[in-house]
C-alpha cells in the first residue's frame, strides 16, 4: 500500500476519539482514527500518530485547546470534524461555527499538513435529530467552500446509504457502531487514495423494524439517551469534563 504520509494528527470531539469503539483491552476507545492509522502504519516502520480528539468539545475550544498543537506538529495528514456538538444546541450559528472551522483550517494548512473534512450525514427520518437537517446542510454547504479553499479533501457523510442502516450507529444513535467505525477508516483510506478494503460492501439482509415496534424503539433511545443528554446541557455537565486526549503526541503506532 503506497501513501505519502508518514505523520498522522486526529483533531475534533467524540467521534474521532472512537467512542462506542473500545479496543482490544476493553478501556480505551478505538474508533475509525486509529483504524486508519493502523492502515498507515502498515508497511511505513517511521509512522507516528497523534489523537487530540476528546469526547463533548465544541467547535471553540478545539480551535483553542487543539489546532495549536496539531500546528505545531506539521503532520503531513491532519483530519478535522468539529461542530456538530454547537450544531445539536438550540439556536447555534452554522455561519458563526464555519467561521472557526475555517480558521481552524487556515492554520493546518499554513503549517503543511493536508486536511481531511468532514461534513455531518444526513438526519432525516430520525427522531429529534431530523429537525437539525436544515441546519447541518447550511453547515455543510460551507465545509466544502472551506475545503475548496484549502484544497482539503471531504469526507462527505451526506449522501451515504451506507450510514443510513442502523448497524453503522451505536445505541445512541450518535456515535458509530464497531462496523460503522471500521467502514469509516476505510472510507477515508479510499477518499485519500489508499488501497484498502472495500467500505461500501452490502450490509446483510435483515427485516426491518416497523410500526408500533419501531414507535417503541424511539421511545426507549429518547428516555435512555436523548433526555440524559439534555438534562446535562441544562445542568452543563460534560461526558468530557476533566479528560484528556489519548495519545497526546506523536509516536509510533500501536
Amino acid at each position: 500500500m503506497q501513501h505519502r504520509f508518514t505523520t498522522f494528527v486526529a483533531v475534533g470531539d467524540s467521534f474521532t476519539e472512537g467512542l462506542e469503539d473500545l479496543g482490544p483491552d476493553g478501556q480505551v476507545y478505538r474508533g475509525w482514527a486509529d483504524r486508519l492509522a493502523e492502515l498507515l502504519a502498515a508497511g511505513t516502520p517511521e509512522f507516528r500518530y497523534a489523537n487530540l480528539a476528546v469526547r463533548s468539545r465544541k467547535m471553540l475550544e478545539i480551535l483553542t485547546d487543539q489546532i495549536p498543537l496539531a500546528a505545531a506538529m506539521k503532520a503531513d495528514l491532519v483530519t478535522l470534524c468539529a461542530g456538530t456538538n454547537d450544531i445539536l444546541r438550540p439556536g447555534s450559528d452554522p455561519d458563526r461555527i464555519a467561521e472557526l472551522f475555517d480558521d481552524a483550517t487556515s492554520q493546518l494548512a499554513a503549517a503543511g499538513s493536508h486536511v481531511v473534512i468532514f461534513t455531518g450525514m444526513d438526519t432525516k427520518g430520525t427522531p429529534v435529530l431530523g429537525r437539525l437537517r436544515g441546519k447541518i446542510a447550511t453547515y455543510n454547504g460551507h465545509l466544502r467552500a472551506i475545503a475548496d479553499k484549502h484544497n482539503a479533501t471531504v469526507v462527505d457523510l451526506w449522501p451515504l446509504e451506507m450510514l443510513r442502516d442502523s448497524r453503522a450507529w451505536a445505541a445512541d444513535r450518535l456515535h458509530p457502531s464497531p462496523e460503522g467505525h471500521r467502514r469509516l477508516a476505510l472510507l477515508v483510506a479510499d477518499r485519500l487514495g489508499i488501497e484498502a478494503e472495500s467500505w461500501n460492501d452490502p450490509w446483510p439482509p435483515v427485516t426491518p423494524v416497523k410500526g408500533f415496534a419501531r414507535r417503541q424503539e424511539d421511545l426507549r433511545w429518547a428516555k435512555d439517551f436523548f433526555m440524559p443528554w439534555i438534562g446535562r446541557r441544562l445542568r452543563r455537565v460534560h461526558s468530557g469534563d476533566g479528560l484528556t486526549a489519548k495519545r497526546p503526541e506523536l509516536g509510533p503506532f500501536v
